[in-house]
Protein backbone atom coordinates (compact mmCIF):
# COMPACT_ATOMS: atom_id res chain seq x y z
CA UNK A 1 0.00 0.00 0.00
CA UNK A 2 1.54 3.45 -0.62
CA UNK A 3 2.85 5.66 1.59
CA UNK A 4 0.29 7.57 3.88
CA UNK A 5 -2.60 5.48 3.46
CA UNK A 6 -4.85 3.92 5.67
CA UNK A 7 -5.61 0.43 6.60
CA UNK A 8 -8.23 -0.92 8.48
CA UNK A 9 -12.01 -0.71 8.39
CA UNK A 10 -14.01 2.81 7.89
CA UNK A 11 -17.10 2.23 5.47
CA UNK A 12 -18.28 4.68 2.80
CA UNK A 13 -20.27 7.11 5.10
CA UNK A 14 -16.95 7.97 7.02
CA UNK A 15 -14.89 8.35 3.82
CA UNK A 16 -13.99 11.96 5.34
CA UNK A 17 -12.56 10.46 8.25
CA UNK A 18 -10.51 8.46 6.22
CA UNK A 19 -9.14 11.09 3.97
CA UNK A 20 -8.19 13.71 6.95
CA UNK A 21 -6.15 10.51 8.65
CA UNK A 22 -4.33 9.76 5.72
CA UNK A 23 -3.68 13.64 5.03
CA UNK A 24 -2.33 14.06 8.55
CA UNK A 25 0.29 11.32 7.73
CA UNK A 26 0.91 12.29 4.46
CA UNK A 27 1.93 16.49 5.26
CA UNK A 28 3.98 15.18 8.74
CA UNK A 29 1.11 15.98 10.85
CA UNK A 30 1.77 12.38 11.99
CA UNK A 31 4.46 10.00 11.78
CA UNK A 32 2.12 7.06 12.76
CA UNK A 33 -1.45 6.94 14.28
CA UNK A 34 -4.48 4.84 15.34
CA UNK A 35 -8.00 6.04 15.28
CA UNK A 36 -10.66 4.11 16.77
CA UNK A 37 -14.79 4.82 16.79
CA UNK A 38 -17.69 2.63 18.72
CA UNK A 39 -21.03 2.73 18.63
CA UNK A 40 -23.67 1.01 20.29
CA UNK A 41 -20.95 -1.19 21.52
CA UNK A 42 -19.90 -2.11 17.64
CA UNK A 43 -16.85 -0.81 16.20
CA UNK A 44 -17.69 1.56 13.25
CA UNK A 45 -13.78 3.04 12.52
CA UNK A 46 -11.09 1.37 13.15
CA UNK A 47 -7.85 2.77 11.24
CA UNK A 48 -4.45 3.29 11.51
CA UNK A 49 -0.99 3.83 9.41
CA UNK A 50 2.37 5.24 9.04
CA UNK A 51 5.42 4.23 10.92
CA UNK A 52 6.20 3.46 14.18
CA UNK A 53 8.90 4.76 14.16
CA UNK A 54 10.76 8.50 13.73
CA UNK A 55 13.08 6.90 11.45
CA UNK A 56 10.27 5.32 9.36
CA UNK A 57 12.04 1.72 9.14
CA UNK A 58 8.68 0.22 10.70
CA UNK A 59 5.70 0.41 9.41
CA UNK A 60 2.88 0.98 11.85
CA UNK A 61 0.71 -2.10 12.10
CA UNK A 62 -2.68 -3.25 13.38
CA UNK A 63 -0.69 -4.46 16.48
CA UNK A 64 1.19 -1.51 17.04
CA UNK A 65 0.46 -0.31 20.77
CA UNK A 66 2.05 2.60 22.02
CA UNK A 67 2.71 4.48 25.71
CA UNK A 68 -0.83 6.94 25.88
CA UNK A 69 0.83 8.75 28.31
CA UNK A 70 -2.34 10.56 30.40
CA UNK A 71 -5.02 8.57 28.60
CA UNK A 72 -3.88 5.35 31.44
CA UNK A 73 -5.62 7.63 33.68
CA UNK A 74 -9.29 6.65 32.45
CA UNK A 75 -8.50 2.76 32.90
CA UNK A 76 -7.15 3.35 36.02
CA UNK A 77 -10.47 5.25 37.05
CA UNK A 78 -12.79 2.40 35.46
CA UNK A 79 -10.79 0.02 37.47
CA UNK A 80 -11.86 2.12 40.50
CA UNK A 81 -15.31 2.60 39.09
CA UNK A 82 -15.48 -1.27 38.35
CA UNK A 83 -14.80 -2.01 42.10
CA UNK A 84 -16.62 1.01 43.42
CA UNK A 85 -19.16 -0.62 41.37
CA UNK A 86 -19.07 -4.15 43.50
CA UNK A 87 -18.76 -2.46 46.84
CA UNK A 88 -15.28 -2.65 47.43
CA UNK A 89 -14.47 0.89 46.96
CA UNK A 90 -16.85 3.92 48.67
CA UNK A 91 -15.79 7.20 47.01
CA UNK A 92 -17.21 9.38 49.66
CA UNK A 93 -15.54 7.19 52.44
CA UNK A 94 -11.65 8.68 53.65
CA UNK A 95 -8.64 7.07 51.91
CA UNK A 96 -7.55 6.93 55.26
CA UNK A 97 -9.82 4.03 55.89
CA UNK A 98 -8.40 1.96 53.15
CA UNK A 99 -4.98 2.91 53.81
CA UNK A 100 -4.17 4.14 57.40
CA UNK A 101 -1.08 5.55 56.46
CA UNK A 102 -2.28 8.41 54.19
CA UNK A 103 -4.00 10.21 57.47
CA UNK A 104 -0.25 11.65 57.85
CA UNK A 105 0.00 15.47 57.77
CA UNK A 106 -3.60 16.73 58.12
CA UNK A 107 -4.95 14.29 54.98
CA UNK A 108 -6.99 12.17 57.47
CA UNK A 109 -10.18 14.20 55.60
CA UNK A 110 -9.29 13.31 52.41
CA UNK A 111 -11.86 11.23 50.22
CA UNK A 112 -11.44 7.99 47.61
CA UNK A 113 -13.21 10.93 44.94
CA UNK A 114 -10.63 13.43 46.10
CA UNK A 115 -8.23 11.45 44.53
CA UNK A 116 -10.28 10.48 41.25
CA UNK A 117 -10.84 13.93 40.64
CA UNK A 118 -7.34 15.80 40.70
CA UNK A 119 -8.57 18.02 44.18
CA UNK A 120 -6.49 15.73 47.28
CA UNK A 121 -3.88 18.55 47.36
CA UNK A 122 -1.40 15.69 46.37
CA UNK A 123 -0.49 16.69 42.78
CA UNK A 124 2.89 15.24 43.08
CA UNK A 125 5.47 14.65 45.43
CA UNK A 126 7.30 17.33 47.43
CA UNK A 127 10.14 15.49 48.53
CA UNK A 128 12.95 14.99 45.72
CA UNK A 129 12.13 12.10 43.51
CA UNK A 130 14.18 10.28 41.38
CA UNK A 131 13.49 8.84 38.36
CA UNK A 132 13.75 5.58 39.65
CA UNK A 133 11.06 6.03 42.37
CA UNK A 134 8.77 5.63 39.28
CA UNK A 135 9.62 2.16 39.24
CA UNK A 136 9.39 1.54 43.31
CA UNK A 137 5.74 1.28 44.16
CA UNK A 138 5.95 1.25 48.07
CA UNK A 139 8.59 4.00 47.72
CA UNK A 140 6.04 6.17 45.60
CA UNK A 141 3.26 5.84 47.34
CA UNK A 142 5.00 5.76 50.92
CA UNK A 143 6.06 9.40 50.06
CA UNK A 144 2.84 10.55 49.27
CA UNK A 145 1.44 8.72 51.93
CA UNK A 146 3.58 10.59 54.52
CA UNK A 147 3.55 14.18 52.82
CA UNK A 148 1.05 17.47 53.71
CA UNK A 149 -1.46 18.51 51.07
CA UNK A 150 -0.30 21.36 49.45
CA UNK A 151 -3.77 23.57 49.30
CA UNK A 152 -6.77 22.24 51.30
CA UNK A 153 -8.45 19.19 50.02
CA UNK A 154 -11.47 19.26 47.96
CA UNK A 155 -11.70 22.59 47.48
CA UNK A 156 -10.29 23.58 44.27
CA UNK A 157 -8.65 20.84 41.49
CA UNK A 158 -4.99 20.84 40.12
CA UNK A 159 -3.71 18.09 37.98
CA UNK A 160 -2.61 15.32 39.65
CA UNK A 161 -0.14 14.31 36.31
CA UNK A 162 1.48 11.39 38.09
CA UNK A 163 0.67 10.65 41.15
CA UNK A 164 -3.11 9.96 40.84
CA UNK A 165 -2.69 6.33 39.40
CA UNK A 166 -0.49 5.47 42.67
CA UNK A 167 -2.95 7.15 44.71
CA UNK A 168 -5.44 5.29 43.33
CA UNK A 169 -3.89 2.82 42.49
CA UNK A 170 -2.93 2.06 45.77
CA UNK A 171 -6.59 2.45 46.82
CA UNK A 172 -7.33 -0.30 44.77
CA UNK A 173 -4.47 -2.49 46.20
CA UNK A 174 -5.59 -1.86 49.35
CA UNK A 175 -9.20 -2.42 48.80
CA UNK A 176 -9.02 -5.45 46.46
CA UNK A 177 -5.55 -7.39 47.53
CA UNK A 178 -4.59 -6.79 43.78
CA UNK A 179 -2.52 -4.46 41.72
CA UNK A 180 -4.43 -1.76 39.77
CA UNK A 181 -2.66 -3.58 36.77
CA UNK A 182 -3.51 -6.75 37.88
CA UNK A 183 -7.57 -6.09 38.71
CA UNK A 184 -7.32 -4.17 35.09
CA UNK A 185 -5.87 -7.14 33.38
CA UNK A 186 -7.74 -9.86 34.93
CA UNK A 187 -11.23 -8.50 35.24
CA UNK A 188 -11.26 -5.88 32.37
CA UNK A 189 -9.03 -6.14 29.29
CA UNK A 190 -8.86 -10.04 29.09
CA UNK A 191 -12.18 -10.56 29.11
CA UNK A 192 -12.68 -8.17 26.13
CA UNK A 193 -9.89 -9.86 24.71
CA UNK A 194 -8.33 -5.97 24.83
CA UNK A 195 -4.55 -4.69 23.99
CA UNK A 196 -4.00 -2.27 26.91
CA UNK A 197 -1.36 -3.09 29.46
CA UNK A 198 -0.54 -1.03 32.52
CA UNK A 199 2.52 -2.97 33.25
CA UNK A 200 3.52 -4.71 29.89
CA UNK A 201 4.82 -7.86 29.48
CA UNK A 202 8.65 -8.20 27.85
CA UNK A 203 7.19 -10.55 25.11
CA UNK A 204 5.45 -7.55 23.32
CA UNK A 205 7.96 -4.76 23.44
CA UNK A 206 8.74 -5.58 19.64
CA UNK A 207 5.60 -3.99 19.02
CA UNK A 208 5.64 -1.00 20.51
CA UNK A 209 5.90 1.99 18.64
CA UNK A 210 8.53 4.67 19.60
CA UNK A 211 7.64 8.01 20.64
CA UNK A 212 8.80 11.52 19.29
CA UNK A 213 8.99 14.32 21.67
CA UNK A 214 7.26 17.50 21.26
CA UNK A 215 8.83 20.14 19.99
CA UNK A 216 11.02 22.03 22.82
CA UNK A 217 8.53 25.07 24.01
CA UNK A 218 9.67 28.33 23.81
CA UNK A 219 11.08 28.82 27.03
CA UNK A 220 9.66 25.34 28.03
CA UNK A 221 6.86 24.60 30.71
CA UNK A 222 7.55 26.97 33.79
CA UNK A 223 8.29 25.59 37.09
CA UNK A 224 7.13 28.72 38.90
CA UNK A 225 4.97 27.12 41.61
CA UNK A 226 5.10 24.35 44.29
CA UNK A 227 1.95 22.78 42.89
CA UNK A 228 3.38 22.88 39.01
CA UNK A 229 7.16 21.58 40.30
CA UNK A 230 5.41 18.61 41.71
CA UNK A 231 3.14 17.82 39.42
CA UNK A 232 5.31 17.92 36.50
CA UNK A 233 9.61 18.58 37.62
CA UNK A 234 9.50 15.66 40.68
CA UNK A 235 10.76 13.70 39.06
CA UNK A 236 10.76 15.37 35.22
CA UNK A 237 9.08 13.67 32.57
CA UNK A 238 11.38 12.44 30.30
CA UNK A 239 10.22 10.83 26.29
CA UNK A 240 12.95 8.63 25.81
CA UNK A 241 11.90 6.40 29.45
CA UNK A 242 9.24 5.34 27.70
CA UNK A 243 11.54 3.43 25.26
CA UNK A 244 13.04 1.56 28.72
CA UNK A 245 11.89 -1.78 29.92
CA UNK A 246 12.03 -0.37 33.14
CA UNK A 247 9.11 1.95 32.23
CA UNK A 248 7.14 -0.47 30.30
CA UNK A 249 7.24 -2.88 32.72
CA UNK A 250 6.31 -1.30 35.68
CA UNK A 251 2.56 0.27 36.89
CA UNK A 252 2.52 3.27 35.96
CA UNK A 253 -1.06 4.16 36.75
CA UNK A 254 -1.42 7.45 35.46
CA UNK A 255 0.80 7.63 32.39
CA UNK A 256 2.49 4.48 31.35
CA UNK A 257 -0.11 2.20 29.74
CA UNK A 258 0.48 1.05 26.16
CA UNK A 259 -2.19 -0.02 23.79
CA UNK A 260 -4.07 1.89 20.81
CA UNK A 261 -7.10 3.66 19.77
CA UNK A 262 -9.00 0.11 18.93
CA UNK A 263 -8.00 -0.91 22.64
CA UNK A 264 -8.46 2.14 24.24
CA UNK A 265 -12.30 2.77 22.67
CA UNK A 266 -13.19 -1.04 23.04
CA UNK A 267 -12.70 -0.88 26.64
CA UNK A 268 -14.64 2.43 26.91
CA UNK A 269 -17.75 0.91 25.13
CA UNK A 270 -18.28 -0.53 29.23
CA UNK A 271 -18.95 3.09 30.16
CA UNK A 272 -20.51 4.62 26.88
CA UNK A 273 -22.95 1.51 26.48
CA UNK A 274 -23.88 1.33 30.72
CA UNK A 275 -22.21 -0.90 32.01
CA UNK A 276 -22.04 -3.61 29.32
CA UNK A 277 -19.55 -4.91 26.58
CA UNK A 278 -19.58 -7.74 24.48
CA UNK A 279 -22.84 -9.02 25.78
CA UNK A 280 -20.97 -9.34 29.18
CA UNK A 281 -21.70 -6.76 32.35
CA UNK A 282 -19.28 -5.46 34.13
CA UNK A 283 -21.02 -2.39 35.55
CA UNK A 284 -24.50 -1.54 36.71
CA UNK A 285 -25.45 1.63 34.64
CA UNK A 286 -25.60 3.52 37.43
CA UNK A 287 -22.07 2.71 38.47
CA UNK A 288 -21.07 3.98 35.03
CA UNK A 289 -22.63 7.38 35.39
CA UNK A 290 -20.71 7.71 38.63
CA UNK A 291 -18.28 8.92 35.99
CA UNK A 292 -20.25 11.94 35.17
CA UNK A 293 -20.75 13.46 38.75
CA UNK A 294 -19.19 17.04 38.58
CA UNK A 295 -16.59 16.92 41.95
CA UNK A 296 -15.29 19.41 41.35
CA UNK A 297 -14.53 23.02 39.02
CA UNK A 298 -12.49 26.30 38.66
CA UNK A 299 -9.35 27.07 37.83
CA UNK A 300 -7.05 24.49 37.65
CA UNK A 301 -4.52 24.84 39.89
CA UNK A 302 -1.39 23.02 38.32
CA UNK A 303 -2.83 23.45 34.78
CA UNK A 304 -4.20 27.29 34.91
CA UNK A 305 -7.10 26.67 32.99
CA UNK A 306 -10.60 26.21 33.83
CA UNK A 307 -11.59 22.67 33.98
CA UNK A 308 -14.97 20.30 35.29
CA UNK A 309 -13.69 17.12 36.70
CA UNK A 310 -15.76 14.36 37.28
CA UNK A 311 -14.98 10.72 38.51
CA UNK A 312 -11.94 10.32 37.07
CA UNK A 313 -12.65 11.93 33.56
CA UNK A 314 -13.26 15.90 31.97
CA UNK A 315 -16.56 17.11 31.87
CA UNK A 316 -17.94 19.67 29.53
CA UNK A 317 -17.06 23.03 30.37
CA UNK A 318 -14.84 25.62 29.23
CA UNK A 319 -11.65 23.09 28.06
CA UNK A 320 -14.27 21.35 26.24
CA UNK A 321 -17.40 23.00 25.12
CA UNK A 322 -17.65 20.45 22.37
CA UNK A 323 -19.54 18.15 24.56
CA UNK A 324 -22.41 17.62 26.48
CA UNK A 325 -23.60 16.69 29.94
CA UNK A 326 -23.34 12.86 29.28
CA UNK A 327 -20.40 12.98 27.35
CA UNK A 328 -16.53 12.83 29.03
CA UNK A 329 -12.86 12.57 27.80
CA UNK A 330 -9.63 12.57 28.92
CA UNK A 331 -6.19 13.07 26.85
CA UNK A 332 -2.61 12.62 27.27
CA UNK A 333 0.44 14.30 27.37
CA UNK A 334 1.57 14.24 23.14
CA UNK A 335 -1.93 14.02 21.70
CA UNK A 336 -3.63 10.77 22.66
CA UNK A 337 -7.60 10.89 23.58
CA UNK A 338 -10.60 8.99 24.29
CA UNK A 339 -14.06 10.91 24.12
CA UNK A 340 -16.97 8.59 25.54
CA UNK A 341 -20.53 9.88 25.18
CA UNK A 342 -22.94 8.43 26.89
CA UNK A 343 -26.31 9.19 25.11
CA UNK A 344 -24.70 8.37 21.88
CA UNK A 345 -23.30 5.52 23.24
CA UNK A 346 -20.05 6.20 21.58
CA UNK A 347 -16.04 6.19 21.59
CA UNK A 348 -13.81 7.79 19.81
CA UNK A 349 -10.08 7.43 20.28
CA UNK A 350 -6.51 8.66 18.84
CA UNK A 351 -2.81 6.92 19.51
CA UNK A 352 0.21 8.23 18.11
CA UNK A 353 4.12 8.57 18.30
CA UNK A 354 4.64 12.21 17.26
CA UNK A 355 3.90 14.11 20.34
CA UNK A 356 2.43 17.64 20.49
CA UNK A 357 3.21 19.78 23.25
CA UNK A 358 -0.16 19.53 24.81
CA UNK A 359 -1.49 17.35 27.91
CA UNK A 360 -4.83 17.59 27.25
CA UNK A 361 -4.92 16.04 23.80
CA UNK A 362 -4.73 18.15 20.69
CA UNK A 363 -6.85 19.54 17.09
CA UNK A 364 -5.56 16.19 15.61
CA UNK A 365 -8.16 14.15 17.31
CA UNK A 366 -10.51 17.20 17.45
CA UNK A 367 -10.21 17.45 13.95
CA UNK A 368 -11.21 13.77 13.47
CA UNK A 369 -13.81 13.51 16.31
CA UNK A 370 -15.38 16.17 14.16
CA UNK A 371 -15.90 14.53 11.13
CA UNK A 372 -17.30 11.55 12.56
CA UNK A 373 -19.71 13.87 14.36
CA UNK A 374 -20.76 15.10 11.18
CA UNK A 375 -20.87 11.40 9.36
CA UNK A 376 -23.04 10.12 12.43
CA UNK A 377 -25.53 13.73 12.42
CA UNK A 378 -25.82 13.31 8.13
CA UNK A 379 -26.39 9.26 8.80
Amino acid sequence: MAEGMAHGQADEKFASVREQFEKNLQDGTDIGASFCVTKDGETIIDLWGGYADPEKTRPWEKDTIVNVYSTTKTMTALTALYLSDKGLIDFDAPVAEYWPEFAANGKDKVKVSHLMSHSSGVPGWTEPAPKEMLYDWDHAVSLLAAQAPLWEPGTAPGYHAMSQGYLVGEVIRRASGRTVGAVFREDIAEPLGADFHIGLPASEDHRVADLQPPPAAGGGFSFETDNKKAAFANPPIEVGETRTRAWRGAEIPAAGGTGNARSVAEIHTILANGGVSQGKRFLSEAGCRKALECQVEGTDLVLDMPVRYGMGFGLSGPMSPALHDQAMFWGGYGGSIVLIDMAARTTIAYAMNRMQGTTTGDMRAITLAAEVWQALGAA
